[in-house]
């Protein structure tokens, strides 16, 4: 099965999107923030990555930039609750930078696992 690697500073957030993951038999490593989540992803490239936007350390964007500079193939799922401007500008960034799927928080476990088995099935059409 796929390996996600969720990137999330909240581990309320990460600790779901592991059960619900894990449930359906993905490997699932997490990270607290972009620079964890590069290092984790240098180390052993996940087949994709769920990053939210807002983080300390190294927020999303800066992170998605990174992950598709390093790693061209990589597939990424953007999240994000708002902040000042609202999720819609943030996701419309993230999609800019790299990102193949957005999801708004809060999550629901059918549109998560449904854009997770979506990217990862157009990887393997590739």
């Amino acid at each position: 099965m796929a390996s996600i690697l969720i990137i999330d500073d909240d581990a309320l957030i990460r600790r779901m999107l592991r059960r619900i993951l894990e449930e359906e038999g993905y490997e699932v490593l997490e990270a607290a923030n972009g620079t964890e989540g590069l290092n984790l992803n240098r180390r052993a490239p996940a087949d994709l990555v769920i990053t939210d936007i807002l983080m300390p350390e190294k927020e999303g964007i800066e992170t998605i930039g990174e992950l598709t500079g390093e790693f061209p193939d990589v597939k990424i799922i953007a999240v994000s609750g708002g902040g000042r401007i609202g999720p819609d500008a943030y996701l419309k960034m993230a999609r800019d930078f790299g990102a193949l799927k957005t999801i708004k928080k809060p999550i629901n476990k059918t549109g998560l696992l449904n854009a997770v088995k979506e990217v990862l099935s157009d990887s393997e059409k590739a």
